[in-house]
């Protein structure tokens, strides 16, 4: 996605008609396509857009893309991005354009828009035993010859329900599973030790409507994480899948077929990279499938604090790409304002947004956003504490960047892909 185009994006996304449900967008544009929108190449603040406008640098993208791309291929990773981050079409397409090897959901609704648009290889980061998703899924791998589907396996139970909803839908193909590692006690979901992951192996070797292709598990959920607590567990993922391999338990793979074996959130990539390069030969060949997603975005907080290329500097470093844009709407005190963007359009989850620059309400000019501090957030109002000296007007656009992608995206459906310059050049489309 060169910084100056539009997002290669799915077919049909550029005819959706724009009109009063897609916040911040010009009024004047009521019943354009959003191709058509896209195609005028308006400017983020002097179009016509309204705030508060949440804009997508298409450079940072751009960047973005291209280096977990390169650090994959460095490392020997297949890359299943995790698209709950950004759950949008668009930037999936970017994603298997810069060498994805498919998009990793979370629940079965994600999994339906991943369809609805096109992609061919699905991981799901769960264990899936709702009957009426499953039975979508046998309709979706029968009709559908080249799909690739694999989710997780943690329980006896779970593997039950799934075989059972699988033989009521008449399933033809198997569904692939890969068998989860728990991160630890107190931890999320997965088989806690190595014994009760092989209780869930031999269930999947009964049960006739499923097919064991690997093991998978979470490293960001390790109790008390540090590098040497997530490579512990990492080695004990690794080395589960040996044992497997040696008791034959992959014996459904075709000849060649690889094993599975997956980690990898934003967090702990780099141990997944350091501790994967270690996997022993086994009898057949290895993927070893990153699922990071918030690199597509980064932000300005949460992860900019916790990115392995704070560790590893050499490597890269990636470039947030929010920035919310809102204006003083109220400016009651000397030491107080209030912006006209809440919890509504920001995240607020794991930190509140951050004011980095001032752009004049009354000339256009931008400064830094000195001695400006968010501090509280109502539904529909940003608070501000302004220090002595700082300028600030009623009228003035502050612009803020935010902490954690994820609840960032979710609040908005069509988000403007900006220029350094202003320019408008696409509108991202999320499904939530």
């Amino acid at each position: 996605m060169a910084a100056d185009r539009p997002v290669a994006g799915p077919a049909g996304l550029a005819d959706e008609r724009v009109d009063h449900r897609f916040k911040a967008l010009p009024p004047d544009a009521e019943g354009l396509t959003v191709g058509a929108l896209a195609a005028e190449r308006r400017n983020l603040f002097t179009g016509g857009f309204t705030t508060p406008v949440l804009a997508l640098s298409a450079e940072s993208v751009e960047h973005n893309l291209a280096l977990l791309e390169t650090y994959a291929q460095r490392h020997g990773l297949v890359f299943a991005p995790h698209g709950k981050t950004s759950m949008s079409p668009q930037l999936f397409a970017r994603q298997l354009e810069h060498g994805a090897w498919g998009i990793t959901a979370a629940v079965p609704h994600q999994a339906r828009v991943y369809r609805a648009y096109g992609i061919q290889r699905i991981f799901l980061a769960n264990e899936l035993v709702d009957a009426a998703a499953l039975r979508w899924l046998a309709g979706e791998l029968d009709a559908d010859p080249g799909f690739r589907f694999v989710c997780y396996v943690d329980s006896v139970r779970g593997v039950e329900l799934m075989d059972e909803a699988l033989r009521a839908a008449h399933a033809s193909r198997p569904v692939d599973v890969v068998v989860e590692l728990g991160a630890g006690e107190g931890a999320r979901t997965g088989a806690r030790t190595e014994a009760d992951c092989a209780a869930v192996a031999d269930a999947v070797a009964a049960a006739g409507s499923l097919r064991l292709v690997g093991v998978a598990g979470y490293e960001g959920e390790v109790p008390e994480a540090s590098g040497e607590r997530v490579r512990d567990w990492l080695r004990r993922l690794v080395a589960l899948a040996a044992a497997f391999d040696a008791q034959e338990r992959f014996a459904a793979l075709d000849a060649g077929e690889p094993i599975v074996i997956s980690a990898g959130g934003s967090a702990w990539f780099d141990a997944v990279a350091d501790v994967f390069a270690e996997i022993p030969e086994l009898s057949r060949p290895v993927c070893k499938l990153l699922r990071s997603g918030a690199y597509v975005s980064h932000d300005d907080g949460h992860y900019r604090h916790l990115t392995p290329f704070n560790r590893v500097p050499e490597e890269g470093a990636l470039q947030p790409a929010f920035r919310l844009w809102a204006q003083v709407v109220s400016r009651p005190t000397a030491e107080q304002a209030f912006l006209n963007a809440g919890k509504r359009d920001a995240a607020y989850d794991l930190d509140l947004p951050e004011a980095q620059v001032v752009r004049s309400g009354r000339d256009g000019s931008v400064r830094a956003a000195s001695g400006v501090e968010v501090t509280k957030l109502s539904d529909q109002h940003a608070w501000v504490e302004t220090a002595e000296g700082a300028e600030l007007e009623v009228g003035d656009w502050v612009g803020m960047g935010l902490s954690h992608p994820c609840t960032s995206f979710d609040k908005w459906q069509l988000i403007p892909l900006v220029q350094a310059d202003g320019t408008v050049t696409d509108y991202i489309r999320t499904f939530f």
